[in-house]
């Protein structure tokens, strides 16, 4: 290959870079969302009553130039209480001694490693 046609196969994967992380970037968020709901649906995580909280769950993709990011979470008022527990009173004087049922941090080695699969397949998809 000759340097300028390594220069134009470069030019052509800069322009393709930045949709194919956002692909992969999106796609992985959708896969973190799915294991988090999943480790929602019970032990050891917290039990599923009306499925409400783990339907809660959302994902929001946003571009960045040659880029994305891509942010899990959910605003149901109970997230933090299950992830960490919670001892002690509340704002209203109940007393609670609720143990920690995590569901997301088990999910975050995954999500890591499915993110850097994810960012090796656009790679290669931009260079071809």
């Amino acid at each position: 290959m000759t340097p300028e046609q390594l220069a134009d196969r470069l030019d052509r994967a800069a322009t393709r870079v930045g949709p194919a992380i956002q692909r992969a970037v999106r796609h992985t968020g959708e896969l973190g969302r799915a294991r988090i709901r999943g480790n929602a649906s019970g032990r050891p995580g917290p039990n599923v009553i009306t499925g409400a909280y783990r339907n809660s769950w959302e994902t929001n993709t946003r571009r960045l130039p040659y880029g994305a990011m891509c942010t899990i979470g959910t605003n149901a008022p109970q997230g933090r209480r299950l992830e960490f527990g919670f001892v002690g009173p509340d704002s209203l004087g109940r007393v609670y001694n609720q143990p920690p049922f995590p569901h997301v941090g088990p999910a975050i080695d995954f999500i890591g490693a499915t993110l850097m699969t994810e960012m090796r397949f656009a790679v290669a998809e931009v260079l071809r």
